[in-house]
């Protein structure tokens, strides 16, 4: 498949790409009515790309049955009103039965989790993701990179080799290190989200992303949309605005070591009243002393 048959999903990379909360009911399984809630107040509020299965979706924490649903939930809940990328990952027979269920659904798009296995060769690198995009030639492909090591030379190995790996969910909190990756890679070849959400979104622009991811998004769309907006007219000033608005709640989630990183957005949503608080071990809720300021937070954005 030609890279122009990818043009939709590279303009869909190049946006506020959402990674929706997986909503638990009270018995602890995925509260399906709430995700769909969620899913359409994204939807409502003009998000048009969404990734199930991703990182704030507690991805490693569902069982491989709650991925396929919450893969079917929002496929079916967005219709044609969203682009959808879909999370994918573990070992490679589970992801690449992941991706060929994403593709049976009408996903257009999968996002490749960072291996998580401790020994990464960079060679390893390559093969691993080519068994997931071979298996799936017709979706777009989208590694998601949070290795210091990788060199942006195998990412266009493993492009030579794979047409469909379109773009790049890049998540090494190194501005500098993203530029030189993207252009040793092909900066025209790819589209470069900015994998770290909007705190790193504006240093990432000026170096040549054109998306970037959100959790944040969840709690207060316009808050993103405000922001992409300001990055794509080039007026920085007017992004490091939204930057300083989100500045806090972004603290609260990557402190200590992102231990809070989805705590804090469903404890926003909680305090909307969109979605119970509860996530699952190895995360924790947070503790009710640190709930206020979350919940001021939330309120300030006048959603």
């Amino acid at each position: 498949m030609s890279s122009v048959a990818f043009e939709t999903q590279r303009a869909a990379l190049a946006d506020v790409v959402a990674i929706p909360v997986t909503p638990f009911a009270e018995d602890g399984s995925v509260d399906q009515d709430a995700h769909r809630a969620l899913l359409r107040r994204l939807l409502d509020g003009g998000i048009t790309t969404l990734t199930p299965n991703g990182n704030t979706g507690e991805f490693y924490a569902l069982t491989p049955e709650e991925r396929r649903l919450v893969t079917e939930l929002t496929i079916d809940e967005a219709g044609d009103r969203s682009t959808i990328l879909v999370g994918v990952g573990h070992d490679v027979p589970t992801a690449v039965a992941s991706a060929r269920h994403a593709l049976e659904l009408g996903a257009q798009m999968v996002m490749v989790h960072q291996p998580v296995h401790p020994y990464v060769s960079q060679s390893g690198w390559v093969d691993y993701h080519r068994a997931i995009a071979e298996s799936v030639p017709e979706l777009g492909v989208v590694p998601y990179i949070r290795n210091t090591q990788l060199a942006g030379v195998r990412l266009a190995e493993l492009a030579d080799a794979c047409p469909n790996v379109i773009g790049v969910k890049y998540a090494v909190p190194d501005a500098a290190r993203f530029a030189a990756f993207a252009r040793d890679a092909g900066l025209e070849r790819f589209v470069w989200v900015a994998g770290l959400a909007e705190p790193y979104a504006p240093s990432y622009f000026s170096a040549g992303a054109t998306g970037f991811t959100s959790g944040l998004v969840n709690v207060a769309p316009a808050v993103s949309l405000n922001m992409i907006e300001a990055l794509r007219s080039g007026d920085y000033p007017a992004a490091m605005k939204v930057w300083e608005q989100i500045r806090r709640f972004e603290e609260l989630r990557a402190a200590n070591g992102s231990a809070n990183n989805v705590t804090v957005v469903k404890e926003a949503l909680a305090s909307l009243g969109l979605c119970r608080r509860e996530v699952r071990p190895p995360s924790r809720p947070l503790p009710e002393g640190e709930r206020a300021e979350v919940a001021a937070i939330a309120a300030g954005w006048s959603i």
